[in-house]
């Protein structure tokens, strides 16, 4: 059975760190494109990042880059997303995506809360 659960959200101060990881179960993540995206209530889910299967290269939405880090742990068959600095705006419910090819898998979201 396939699982995507991530981890790691929390409330947090501004200026403040926190890491998100994503655990996937029941399948390989290795050759996978993996993406993180948040969402807020009444908004579309918006990309921040993304780390591709093949040669690992990584993008980054303007409102974050400099600020976060998508990286990836085969071994651990785990992603993770390392937010520096955070800023109100990154509120949001945060969702890891890994795709590859006709398959598509999301984790649950893990809730972010940046605030004083």
């Amino acid at each position: 059975q396939v699982h995507f659960v991530e981890s790691g959200g929390g409330l947090v101060q501004p200026g403040g760190s926190l890491r998100l990881s994503c655990a996937a179960s029941g399948f390989t993540l290795d050759s996978y494109g993996i993406g993180w995206f948040r969402q807020v209530p009444g908004k579309e889910r918006e990309g921040v990042s993304c780390i591709s299967g093949s040669d690992r290269r990584t993008r980054y939405s303007d409102s974050v880059k400099g600020r976060f880090t998508i990286s990836r742990d085969n071994a651990a068959n785990t992603v993770y997303l390392q937010m520096n600095n955070l800023k109100p705006e990154d509120t949001g419910t945060y969702y890891c995506n890994a795709v590859r090819g006709p398959a598509s898998y999301w984790g649950q979201g893990t809730q972010v809360t940046v605030a004083s």
